[in-house]
């Protein structure tokens, strides 16, 4: 008679976000994060090591409430040389406190960047501080799923250097390394609207309302996925339109549903 009152209790796991203070509970998001970065690809395979790319930290973050912040991106161009800096941090939504920051930047003067275009690189230089951030809080979950503890596009950052005595050993990172550049120029397309320096990002109410709103039952996994992975990149209209459309799906399933019963 007690069997099915434990069996509901088992199924407590349902909660959508994790609390970082509870050990068992960021265990059972080094298990979720290990297969979800694994069957979506989220990584970066350099010398023979598994980085995970800044979305997967993304993915580790939203499930701890935790979301990256734009403080600013700054021009510190020379004659010669586009180059950005940016800073970021990260706002815990339980709280409203910031829990840590992350500061980065990018140049074309890096290797496999010569003809990035200057939004790409100032979203490039953000794209690493939001990884950054993420790596200064949870780099041990991270390790903890089983991948290196240094985001895939800080390796990318690393690989600027000139090389001195390696040059023979190079075609497996150079290969990984402009994969990783693809992906975040197909990435920082969506940002190119208007120039990185004019944008206003979206703000930590608005994330907190998106978030809010995709907790809700008739939102599936795979649409709240998709939809965290892409938050940071939202602009303050972009936001109030995924908003908008958010209530209209919300309000239309649960229509659905209730005309059906």
């Amino acid at each position: 008679m007690n069997q099915p009152s434990k069996d509901l209790k088992v199924q407590k796991p349902k909660v959508e976000s994790y609390d970082i203070a509870k050990s068992d509970e960021t265990m059972h998001l080094a298990v979720d994060l290990a297969k979800f970065i694994k069957e979506n690809r989220l990584y970066q395979n350099i010398q023979g090591k598994e980085y995970v790319n800044v979305e997967g930290w993304q993915y580790a973050g939203s499930r701890l409430g935790i979301l990256p912040v734009v403080e600013h991106v700054v021009n510190i161009s020379g004659d010669d040389e586009i180059k950005y800096q940016a800073k970021v941090n990260l706002l815990d939504l339980r709280s409203q406190l910031v829990v840590g920051a992350g500061f980065a930047i990018c140049s074309n003067k890096e290797q496999g960047k010569k003809y990035y275009q200057e939004f790409a690189i100032a979203s490039m230089a953000q794209t690493r501080a939001i990884g950054k951030a993420y790596r200064n809080i949870l780099a041990w979950i991270i390790r903890a799923a089983g991948y290196e503890p240094t985001p895939a596009e800080e390796m990318d950052y690393s690989g600027n250097e000139p090389a001195k005595a390696k040059s023979p050993a190079v075609p497996t990172e150079k290969k990984a390394t402009m994969r990783a550049s693809e992906a975040a120029a197909t990435a920082d397309k969506e940002a190119a609207e208007e120039p990185s320096t004019s944008v206003r990002y979206a703000s930590a109410k608005q994330k907190e309302e998106i978030i809010r709103l995709l907790n809700n039952p008739v939102i599936t996994r795979q649409e709240k996925t998709k939809m965290l992975l892409n938050i940071n990149r939202f602009d303050e209209e972009r936001a109030a339109q995924a908003i908008d459309k958010l209530k209209k799906v919300i309000e239309e399933r649960e229509d659905g549903q209730s005309a059906a019963a």
